[in-house]
């Protein structure tokens, strides 16, 4: 068996911007694993906000034994970028070697399509009145904040997208007076969901502040290992597979923070069809929906993930699993 890493890098379809900074490409690693003659891959996206470069991730993945399985994966790796290439690579070998979808091979029932949010990048509020009007017909808004003076970006989004469901990303960007004093104004426009108002880290003042829209833990919440320090701050969890490092990690997650009475929520960091191939089968039946990766960019990968007016469709086994 060997295992190849490439970087690949997509050109977005215009600026992407978030508290913490703004980008123009999406830097992804492609994980390929070859055995008997089959290839599978997986992708993932270094994120900086969690240590991690295109550099060190290659380097924890060159580190690993040619023969390494996915159960034994789990204990090599922390959760994160890297294991979650080799793991769903791991996942696309396996589905490719035996003939059988990655959904069969989990367990799961057959996926159908799941209506994804659509990011837009914190911006002013005009050209952020603008572009929520070029998309008003979607059905789910996921807005960027994150600054202390949001409140006319807020309302502007609203203006421009009367109808649609809005989740508000403050990207850890506001202090707890901030959000207390947004947070009835969130409810009065009708904002579905808040994702990480506070820095991770920095959220013990979630606990008894009244939350009158569900609050997500995103940096908060990476594994099953973070589910106890959530108790008390938060009302439903982001999984991504780049934090959890891998498709086999946030099955678990999902139905440990469903037993202990969390929505749930499936998003992505910005990358292609790839990344987000596995997170459909995350994202069956979730509360929220935010696989839109793809949407943002300019060029994407050979048969890529389907979008219509049904949300985002599983992959073709060309794609992945």
């Amino acid at each position: 068996m060997t295992i190849t890493v490439t970087r690949d890098v997509f050109r977005l379809a215009e600026a992407f911007t978030i508290s913490r900074g703004s980008r123009t490409k999406a830097q992804v690693l492609t994980v390929r694993i070859a055995r008997g003659g089959v290839t599978g891959q997986g992708e993932c996206v270094p994120y900086a906000r969690y240590g991690e470069t295109l550099d060190s991730v290659t380097d924890e993945i060159a580190a690993l034994p040619g023969d390494v399985t996915r159960d034994a994966l789990q204990g090599l790796l922390p959760p994160g970028a890297a294991r979650n290439a080799v793991d769903c690579a791991l996942w696309d070998l396996e589905a490719k070697l035996s003939g059988r979808r990655a959904w069969e091979l989990a367990g799961l029932p057959a996926p159908g399509p799941e209506v994804t949010a659509y990011t837009l990048s914190l911006d002013t509020p005009e050209r952020m009145e603008a572009s929520a009007r070029r998309h008003a017909a979607r059905p789910l808004l996921k807005i960027k904040l994150g600054t202390p003076d949001d409140m006319p970006r807020l309302e502007a989004v609203r203006r421009g997208a009367p109808e649609a469901r809005i989740i508000v990303d403050a990207n850890e960007g506001w202090s707890a007076a901030v959000y207390a004093d947004l947070a009835p104004h969130l409810l009065r426009l009708g904002v579905a969901l808040v994702e990480q108002p506070l820095a991770a880290g920095q959220d013990e003042a979630l606990i008894g502040v009244a939350r009158p829209v569900p609050v997500c833990a995103d940096e908060s919440c990476h594994d099953r290992a973070s589910l106890p320090g959530l108790k008390g701050k938060y009302d439903v969890v982001n999984i991504k597979l780049d934090k959890t490092g891998g498709l086999t990690e946030a099955l678990a997650l999902r139905v440990a923070a469903e037993a202990e009475g969390y929505g749930i929520m499936v998003g992505c960091m910005v990358g292609s069809s790839l990344a987000m191939a596995p997170a459909v089968l995350v994202a069956q039946g979730a509360a929220y929906t935010d696989l839109d990766g793809p949407l943002l960019l300019a060029e994407d990968r050979d048969t890529p993930l389907r979008y219509d007016d049904r949300g985002v469709h599983p992959s073709e086994a060309a794609l992945w699993g």
